[in-house]
C-alpha cells in the first residue's frame, strides 16, 4: 500500500527537502503541500492524505492547532510533528493534542521514511526515555486533581487490556510487549486498539499519561 503524505511546513527549503527525500521511495507519495495548518486541514478534508508531516512553528494555524483538527476527524490521518528541539514544549502540547509522534528536522531520511512505516503501522515512535519525559512535562503542568478521573477511564479496561496498556506506558514496542505478555503481534494490536477507543487516546502517550494519572506506572 502506499502511503499518501502531505507535507505542512512555511519553509520551502524544508518542503522541497522532504519531498525529495520521500520522493525516491517505492510506498511513499507525497500528495501536496501545504505553508500553515489551515492549508493542511483543508488539505486533509479536500481527501487522499494518510499521513501528515507537520511543522510545529506556522502562521496562521500552528501545528498543535492542525493536529488538534485533524484527530478531532472521523477517519484522521497519522500526524507527525516536526521540530528541531527534543521534547521541547510545543512538541508536549502537540502529543498532547493527539500527534502519533515526532521527528527532528535534522532526522537522517533513512529514518524519516523508517518513522512513517512504524507510524502507519501504529508501532511507537518514543523511546522509553522520551515518553517519560514526556510524562513528566505534561503531568506537571497539570492540576493534581486528575486521579479519580484516571481511575474511571482506566476501569473500563479488561486486566489484559490494563496490563498491555502499562506496557505501552513504559514504551514498550509491540514486539516486546507480545513477548513479555507471552502474545502475538496482532493480538497486541488488538487490545491497543481497544485501550484507544476505551481511554479516547490517539497516540501512546496520551496511554502513558492515563496510566500514571492512575497510579498504574
Amino acid at each position: 500500500m502506499t502511503v499518501r503524505v502531505l507535507i505542512a511546513d512555511d519553509d520551502a527549503l524544508v518542503r522541497a527537502g522532504l519531498a525529495l527525500i520521500l520522493g525516491g521511495t517505492a510506498d511513499i507519495a507525497v500528495v501536496g503541500e501545504a505553508v500553515n495548518g489551515a492549508q493542511a486541514v483543508e488539505a486533509v478534508h479536500a481527501g487522499g492524505v494518510d499521513l501528515v508531516l507537520m511543522d510545529i512553528r506556522m502562521p496562521v494555524l500552528d501545528g498543535i492547532g492542525a493536529t488538534a483538527r485533524l484527530v478531532a476527524l472521523p477517519d484522521p490521518p497519522k500526524v507527525i510533528v516536526l521540530t528541531t528541539f527534543d521534547a521541547d514544549e510545543y512538541v508536549v502540547r502537540a502529543l498532547a493534542a493527539g500527534a502519533n509522534g515526532f521527528l527532528l528536522k535534522d532526522t537522517p531520511p533513512a529514518d524519516i521514511v523508517d518513522a512513517i512505516g512504524r507510524v502507519v503501522a501504529g508501532e511507537p515512535m518514543l523511546s522509553p526515555t522520551i515518553t517519560e519525559q514526556l510524562i513528566r512535562q505534561v503531568t506537571d503542568a497539570m492540576p493534581d486533581d486528575r486521579t479519580g478521573a484516571a481511575r474511571s477511564r482506566v476501569a473500563v479496561l479488561t486486566d489484559r487490556e490494563r496490563e498491555v496498556a502499562t506496557a505501552v506506558g513504559r514504551g514498550g514496542s509491540n514486539a516486546e510487549i507480545a513477548t513479555s505478555l507471552h502474545m502475538s503481534i496482532a493480538t497486541v494490536k488488538a487490545h491497543i486498539s481497544h485501550i484507544f477507543t476505551k481511554l479516547g487516546a490517539t497516540n501512546r502517550v496520551q496511554v502513558a499519561i492515563a496510566m500514571h494519572d492512575a497510579g498504574l506506572l
